[in-house]
């Protein structure tokens, strides 16, 4: 046989290649058969070369052509296999391209595939069946080989896997690569079967091939990125398709879909270990949350139970317990079960960690279960002293309160009693009262003393309870013991009182018996005394009814004799009125009450006092005053004069006089004293009511008017001589002058008052040469009587004297001395009156004068001669 000759003279296998041998006898056979199977293989080949090499971004158009210079080939081959050739040789010529071609096909060689038959050169010279061999072998060994569906593999694989995909598909049954496939349900099964939204398989008939194939086609293309490699036409019109070629196609469908099933099956072997560590990660977390509330709750519950700060009153502590009792009954139980659950989980994960042989769990830092244990351990310690000390101190705030109620009861039974007795204590009541009262007080202070005895008892058991509640640190000491120390300075405060009232009263005894004694001493000695002033009043009032001669003088011996008791008298009524100051003297340095009048008399000290006035002191008052008041009163008069006459004869200088008027004022202020002290008993008298003095002619009237005349004429006369000293030296008179003057105004004041009337000063003018009517006279008068009292002083009479005299030419001499200054001019310059005079008058005269203006003016010139004039006028400045 031609064609086994044929297969041992170029397909020489190595052992192990067996895999190959039946696709060769194929191909031995399609190098022999039909033309339109080469048609297929050659549309089928180019595609499927195409698929690839579109991914380096080329592709052939012409299958014998296209690989003839062995660059294209050696590309499709990197891109298949994912490795790199030896670098290809860039030449045009026939040996570069056989050398590359035998590159690709020793590549192919290298994967365990013999090409005997199959030589570079043949390649090179475009043999198309060559060339459509090589291509085959490339597909059967990167796209065909490596398929494996169970036991089977390579072809029998792909058909295998065929048949199992298109199995639920009654109308479809695959067989082989050829015939099976011409009305294109085949394909569209595994379409569906993969992709079942791509194709409404139920629409397919088996009588329209066409349709079929044609679906297949364009659904693989468009959605699955298997280009068209086969022509329906040619399938449906030859009578056997070209196994090879449905064999490539159909491998492209498995290389889809057995990829994306590899992936699901990736997909669900993560899925399925990832679920376990979730799951795994999940019992972690919910480990670690629980344990930290769990040991959150425990850190927060240990305080709580482990504070045995107590509560103050019984109340608080009794809810304290209450809510023990609480977290006994509710809030423990459920930690108690999570806590079991904790460990219970805690196991549950280490199984399901060692069964999916993952490591073991170790839970963070300080949540391992026997932290937690220890954290219970100590939660159940501190719980287990809790209860018992609630217990306790509620039995010590029973105790407590107990002893504070005693308290309490004590503290306000001594309260009401003490309440009052501070104020009782300090009454002044005894101030008021009478001896007989004073001795009923003192028996009822002894009676009160015993009862504050009695009460000290309480007083200490108050403080004993106070200490206790203290040392048992009761809340409430500080109000119990500021409570309790009040009572106690309150009791120490009663003490004092006590002591001091009691001291009080046993002082006032003693002096209401002292003056008792004195009361009952003046009574002794006053009633004596009345009588022999009665008694003498009598002989007195006797005086004023006698007759004879013998009676008077009886009287006037008897008088006498009376006189000389009087001492001796006075002495005793010092003495009674003593007894009466000493008892005054008590009351008012003790404060002791007198207890109305004396009991023992009803004569009191001022009807002593008034009986002696009466008689005596009346008579001895009146001398008294007589005696000053008869030498203070002609000594003023003898003033008076002298006054007058110093003022009227001139001795000496008017200085000399009023030197001597200086000393006389000096010894008139030294006799101020007498005057007062004449004052002082002339009150006596008035307040004797004695309105009459026989013993002399002065009254106190008469002296006060006497001495203030005095005063003002004194103070009068001495300003009078000042105000001639003035005149004297501002009118530059003479003495000599002066003293004719005087002589003249003395000799016409005929009525020596240091005055004249007009008409005395009428007739001085007239002696003086003057010749006037009445209307010169009243001019005259005017001038020097302005007041019009109708009298002239000497002052004013000097004033008109001088007036008449003196030099009239005084603005004159004032004009000349300016001219002086201003150089002859007639004006004068503000320079020249600020070199000239003192500033004050410089700038005096400077506001005043007004601008010259005469024909010889100068700007700033001053008109000093109206200034002059104006000075003595009566124009205003």
């Amino acid at each position: 046989m031609d064609h086994h000759h044929h297969q041992q003279q170029h397909h020489q296998y190595d052992e192990g290649e067996n895999d190959y041998r039946h696709q060769e006898d194929d191909w031995d056979r399609d190098l022999l058969l039909d033309p339109a199977w080469e048609k297929q293989q050659r549309k089928t080949f180019t595609a499927w070369c195409n698929s690839h090499l579109r991914k380096a971004g080329t592709q052939i158009e012409n299958i014998e052509e296209d690989f003839r210079d062995g660059l294209k080939l050696m590309l499709l081959l990197e891109v298949i296999s994912g490795e790199r050739l030896a670098k290809p040789e860039r030449g045009k010529m026939r040996v570069h391209k056989i050398s590359n071609v035998n590159k690709a096909l020793n590549f192919i060689a290298s994967k365990g595939v013999k090409l005997v038959s199959i030589g570079a050169e043949e390649i090179v010279d475009g043999n198309a069946k060559m060339t459509l061999g090589m291509i085959w072998t490339i597909i059967l060994r990167f796209a065909i080989q490596d398929i494996s569906v169970e036991e089977t593999s390579a072809k029998e694989g792909l058909l295998l896997w065929c048949q199992r995909k298109t199995a639920p598909y009654k109308n479809v049954n695959i067989q082989n690569f050829h015939i099976s496939w011409k009305d294109g349900l085949g394909f569209c099964a595994l379409i569906h079967r993969h992709r079942p939204e791509l194709i409404d398989y139920g629409k397919l008939r088996k009588d329209d091939p066409m349709t079929n194939l044609n679906t297949a086609f364009d659904v693989a293309e468009k959605y699955l990125d298997i280009p068209k490699m086969l022509d329906a036409e040619d399938i449906v019109s030859t009578l056997r398709p070209d196994e090879k070629a449905i064999m490539t196609y159909v491998s492209c469908y498995y290389h889809a879909f057995s990829g994306k099933q590899k992936a699901e099956t990736a997909a669900n072997r993560i899925c399925k270990v990832l679920a376990v560590n979730q799951e795994n990660e999940q019992l972690m977390e919910d480990y670690e949350k629980l344990a930290s509330d769990l040991l959150e709750w425990i850190r927060r519950t240990i305080p709580w139970l482990e504070n045995r700060v107590p509560e103050n009153t019984m109340q608080a502590m009794q809810q304290k317990l209450e809510d023990f009792r609480d977290y006994r009954r509710l809030h423990k139980p459920p930690k108690v079960q999570e806590k079991c659950q904790l460990e219970i989980n805690f196991n549950t994960l280490q199984t399901k960690l060692r069964l999916s042989n993952r490591p073991a769990f170790m839970p963070s830092e300080g949540k391992m279960v026997s932290d937690i244990s220890n954290a219970w351990g100590s939660l159940e310690g501190a719980e287990k002293g809790y209860e018992e000390w609630l217990l306790n101190e509620i039995r010590r705030l029973e105790r407590l309160d107990h002893l504070a109620e005693k308290f309490r009861q004590k503290a306000a039974i001594h309260e009401a009693w003490t309440n009052g007795k501070e104020e009782m204590l300090q009454r002044k009541d005894y101030e008021t009262a009478s001896l007989s009262d004073i001795k009923a007080l003192l028996k009822k202070h002894e009676a009160f003393e015993s009862d504050l005895a009695a009460h000290q008892d309480r007083v200490e058991q108050i403080a004993a309870i106070a200490q206790e509640l203290n040392e048992l640190e009761y809340y409430d000491s500080p109000s119990v013991n500021a409570r309790c120390q009040q009572i106690c300075d309150q009791w120490d405060s009663l003490g004092v009182l006590t002591q001091k009232r009691s001291e009080a009263l046993q002082r006032t005894e003693k002096l209401l018996e002292t003056i008792d004694q004195l009361y009952l001493e003046f009574a002794k000695r006053a009633a004596p005394f009345n009588n022999w002033m009665e008694g003498a009043m009598e002989d007195l009032q006797d005086t004023f009814i006698v007759h004879t001669i013998e009676e008077i003088q009886g009287l006037s011996t008897a008088h006498e004799q009376f006189k000389a008791t009087l001492p001796e008298a006075d002495k005793e009524r010092q003495a009674i009125l003593g007894i009466h100051n000493e008892i005054a003297k008590i009351v008012q340095t003790y404060h002791v009450n007198m207890a109305g009048t004396n009991p023992y008399t009803t004569i009191n000290p001022q009807e002593i006092n008034a009986k002696w006035d009466k008689s005596f002191q009346t008579n001895i008052l009146r001398r008294q005053f007589a005696n000053q008041a008869n030498v203070i009163g002609p000594w003023i008069q003898t003033k008076m004069e002298e006054i007058g006459r110093i003022s009227i004869e001139m001795h000496g200088t008017l200085e000399d006089q009023l030197t001597h008027l200086r000393q006389y004022e000096k010894s008139i202020v030294n006799y101020k004293p007498k005057i007062d002290q004449l004052e002082g008993d002339h009150q006596l008298i008035q307040e004797a009511l004695i309105f009459d003095n026989k013993h002399t002619n002065y009254t106190m009237e008469h002296i006060r008017v006497g001495w203030e005349q005095l005063l003002t004429t004194i103070a009068r006369t001495i300003n009078e001589i000042e105000n001639q000293i003035l005149t004297r030296d501002a009118k530059g008179i003479s003495q000599e002058q002066m003293n004719e003057f005087r002589a003249s105004f003395n000799h016409f004041d005929r009525k020596r008052t240091g005055m004249m009337d007009a008409e005395d000063f009428r007739a001085c003018l007239i002696s003086m040469g003057y010749n006037m009517g009445e209307a010169e006279f009243a001019r005259i008068m005017s001038i020097v009587d302005p007041n019009r009292l109708g009298l002239i002083t000497f002052q004013a009479f000097i004033d008109f004297m001088s007036r008449e005299t003196a030099d009239t030419d005084t603005a004159d001499q004032v004009m000349a001395s300016f001219k002086v200054l201003a150089g002859d001019k007639n004006y004068i310059l503000v320079d020249e009156l600020r070199r000239e005079l003192p500033p004050d008058q410089a700038e005096y005269c400077i506001a005043r004068m007004t601008p010259y203006t005469g024909p010889d003016a100068v700007p700033g010139a001053l008109d000093y001669m109206s200034f002059s004039t104006a000075l003595y006028g009566e124009s205003d400045l």
